[in-house]
């Protein structure tokens, strides 16, 4: 029997930051006042300080001297990075993993995906944001490669953020059990044992939607992100 360790206060007050980000409760440009922050989310200083660094970390609050903390606004080349840098650490993991040779592994994808579904069940879109991500990443779990599944982790909240932008591109289109239905196709194919098909359906999975008109809604547009937006466009890989 494993016991699991309650959540970390810092872990709290991360995880309540990345709600307010995602809900748009702080948008980019915003500032991060810790005394309001402190009072509204019922946390003291340092776990708030240690959550903020956390999300510095990941470059989604930027310190600026003597004017305080701010939200980042993500741009097009860090958009492009983050969906390329996830791609293929994803088709190494599914390259390394499948067919999968540990059930406990694939047990992992399959408690992920029990709790994105509760959540679209219960119409909770942050929830089904949170435990898709989960699933993703216990999909990288598949390769037991631990600096793999690090170097996932560190884009992990990153990618958070494209997949609420991405969510909310596909709303009108894509109920939240469609949602978690998708994420099923995944893990069937996935449990199909064939990697190549696995591929197949990760470049159709749907989590660029919201890469449709994005250069018109974020700057910080590169020869790189541009090429790469226009190959996207072409459906080329």
């Amino acid at each position: 029997m494993r016991i699991e360790a309650p959540p970390s206060m810092v872990q709290l007050a991360t995880e309540a930051l990345m709600r307010m980000l995602l809900s748009g409760r702080l948008r980019p440009g915003d500032r991060v006042v810790e005394n309001q922050l402190t009072q509204e989310l019922g946390v003291s200083r340092p776990p708030l300080r240690e959550a903020m660094r956390v999300l510095e970390q990941q470059g989604l609050i930027t310190q600026l001297p003597r004017r305080g903390a701010f939200v980042t606004q993500l741009t097009l080349h860090d958009i492009y990075e983050i969906v390329t840098l996830r791609r293929e650490l994803e088709r190494m993991a599914v390259d390394l993993g499948v067919p999968v040779r540990e059930p406990a592994r694939l047990q992992r994808c399959h408690a992920a995906l029990d709790r994105h579904g509760a959540c679209a069940r219960a119409g909770d879109w942050l929830g089904v944001l949170e435990h898709a991500v989960e699933f993703h990443s216990s999909v990288i779990g598949l390769s037991g490669h631990r600096r793999l599944e690090e170097a996932y982790r560190s884009i992990q909240l990153q990618m958070l953020l494209c997949m609420g932008m991405n969510r909310q591109a596909r709303a009108s289109d894509e109920s939240l059990v469609d949602d978690w239905e998708r994420h099923r196709r995944l893990l069937q194919v996935i449990e199909s044992g064939s990697p190549a098909a696995v591929h197949e359906e990760l470049a159709g999975h749907g989590d660029m939607t919201f890469l449709d008109g994005i250069e018109e809604r974020v700057g910080g547009h590169s020869p790189e992100s541009l090429a790469w937006l226009e190959r996207v466009r072409k459906g080329e890989p």
